[in-house]
């Protein structure tokens, strides 16, 4: 949102139910508005996409002409933990929002989806044509949701969508205003940057048997400020392609070790780590194939670099502290 406020002279409504969010980023964003001097209106409704009654009253008032839908339960093992929690957050609800999109008069629709789509998959780096196979609630509620998306799409012709499986989004925004603020937090390089800088007494490696180099899962990182420009890019190629899906990556992957390494070369310290038995639900390797999204979108990451993905999230926890 930060760079589609900063970009576009578009009118803005971000819907959240700050659940893993906090207020002081939306000060942020309405800041960042005002600065920008763009001539679109910013506004945020604190609302829960399960309140259908209260979303069908958001969209008959707002009139919207696309829709990026990011919101989602997201940690693998509570999905295990938890399957019906995920079940209705991703797929119930990400439907109904589609059905008043339908409804409404919404004709483009992007949605963040992931790569856990995959499983286990059986060729890396993973291609859009891979068979999908999730290997946990979480993957599977967001593939159900893909299969609504497609069916719909299939169904209304004038209904465009497009699907952005990420791999693991990373980094905060360079200018250290925004970062991931969830929480307890199981992203990798969230953990990692708040060992770094004493939120935490240590982190922990969730196995060391899995069949790569150095026996630990093996990652795509990508930027947060590149997985925002494929947004614009989404919302741009829907005005004259059909819909379509794409990985969110940059081709290569890095153990969760190697992570952990960067992050102490990163930040001059020597954090404590300690190995944990796996995590359920957690792949081996996941590294995208992006060369779909390069040649029929453009793609052209700028922050394709661990160091800078590491320091960008560290700075962040920095300043938060």
């Amino acid at each position: 949102m930060k760079q589609l406020i900063e970009s576009r002279d578009y009118n803005i409504t971000i819907i959240d139910n700050l659940s893993t969010g906090i207020p002081s980023t939306v000060e942020t964003l309405r800041q960042i508005h005002k600065e920008s001097k763009k001539q679109g209106e910013f506004d945020f409704i604190e609302a829960d996409l399960k309140d259908f009654q209260f979303m069908e009253h958001i969209f008959k008032t707002k009139k919207f002409d696309a829709v990026i839908h990011f919101a989602a339960s997201v940690v693998v093992p509570e999905s295990v933990r938890d399957p019906i929690k995920y079940y209705m957050n991703n797929t119930v609800n990400t439907t109904n929002l589609i059905k008043l999109s339908l409804e409404h008069g919404v004709r483009k629709f992007v949605f963040s989806s992931t790569a856990a789509v995959y499983g286990e998959p059986q060729e890396v780096p993973v291609k859009e044509t891979t068979p999908t196979n999730p290997i946990n609630p979480y993957g599977w509620s967001k593939l159900m949701s893909e299969r609504v998306l497609i069916d719909v799409g299939n169904a209304h012709p004038d209904f465009k969508y497009v699907i952005l499986r990420y791999f693991n989004v990373a980094g905060a925004d360079t200018k250290v205003r925004i970062g991931q603020s969830t929480p307890n937090a199981t992203h990798l390089i969230k953990v990692a940057s708040e060992t770094a800088v004493g939120k935490r007494e240590k982190m922990f490696i969730f196995g060391t048997d899995y069949p790569t180099a150095d026996g630990t899962c093996i990652r795509d990182y990508i930027h947060v400020d590149d997985l925002a420009d494929a947004h614009f890019l989404a919302l741009d190629y829907l005005d004259n392609n059909p819909s379509d899906l794409f990985n969110c990556g940059y081709g290569r992957g890095y153990s969760v070790k190697e992570v952990i390494d960067t992050m102490k070369m990163v930040s001059g310290v020597d954090f404590k780590v300690e190995i944990a038995p796996r995590r359920e639900g957690d792949p081996s390797m996941l590294i995208a194939d992006n060369s779909k999204i390069k040649e029929k979108m453009g793609f052209k990451p700028k922050f394709d670099n661990l160091e800078l993905i590491c320091k960008t999230a560290l700075e962040w926890e920095k300043k938060a502290i």
